[in-house]
């Protein structure tokens, strides 16, 4: 079995337990709050903290195309989605299981403007260019070619246009780089090798402008603009 293959059954699994999911990424219920703690290190302010952060990347005015990239159950995107009517959203996850949950949310939030797709971040089914924001949240610690990952999401943006999200790195909490290689890789849940916040930073910088990396715990939260 391919490690894609792995991720994408990992995921469908964890698709299947979409409350366990949900609580986890929001600090939502009382599993979740326990992981965020133990494995984390965050509290419900610190949880919240990088998760707007992140999002305020996204101009409140927004009226251009967004890809999402991976969008998990859309728990922590689809209510920021509902308050930017004019925009065009593409939500794309590599496990299709993952977008139902997402799929019904968008719909009871009566949000139209979203179209989902399953597809690979390595190999992204759109001309270059295309896309005026690439936002990518706690995704590429699971991307099995991180390489293709960032040569494609670089590709498929526009000039100027921001490339933003956040996602797990090594040497920020040592329990948590514990968990990360001798629990999550192994389930297929996370996919080394990880980058540090000063590697992301020098990674951003060689082509991005107006880079900006802060790291909260074990998360770094990133924005930066295309040249």
């Amino acid at each position: 079995m391919s490690r894609k293959e792995e991720i994408q059954n990992a995921y469908q699994s964890v698709g299947s337990h979409t409350g366990f999911y949900d609580g986890m990424m929001t600090y939502g219920n009382f599993a979740g709050k326990l992981l965020c703690r133990l494995v984390w290190n965050m509290d419900r302010g610190k949880n919240l903290y990088y998760r707007e952060k992140v999002l305020s990347s996204i101009p409140k005015d927004f009226s251009g195309k967004l890809l999402e990239i991976p969008v998990g159950t859309g728990i922590m995107t689809l209510p920021r989605y509902k308050e930017l009517p004019k925009a065009e959203i593409v939500c794309m996850d590599y496990a299709a299981e993952m977008m139902e949950p997402a799929k019904e949310r968008a719909a009871l939030a009566g949000i139209e403007n979203i179209h989902f797709q399953q597809g690979d971040v390595g190999a992204l089914p759109f001309p270059e260019e295309s896309f005026d924001i690439v936002l990518s949240m706690n995704g590429f610690h699971v991307f099995p070619d991180k390489e293709a990952a960032y040569q494609e999401v670089f590709r498929v943006l526009k000039s100027g246009g921001i490339f933003c999200g956040c996602f797990y790195v090594e040497g920020g909490v040592k329990r948590a780089d514990w968990f990360a290689k001798h629990i999550y890789v192994p389930k297929g849940l996370f996919t080394p090798p990880f980058e540090t916040e000063e590697s992301l930073r020098k990674r951003l910088m060689e082509s991005y402008k107006e880079v900006s990396v802060e790291r909260v715990e074990t998360v770094a939260c990133f924005s930066c603009v295309k040249k």
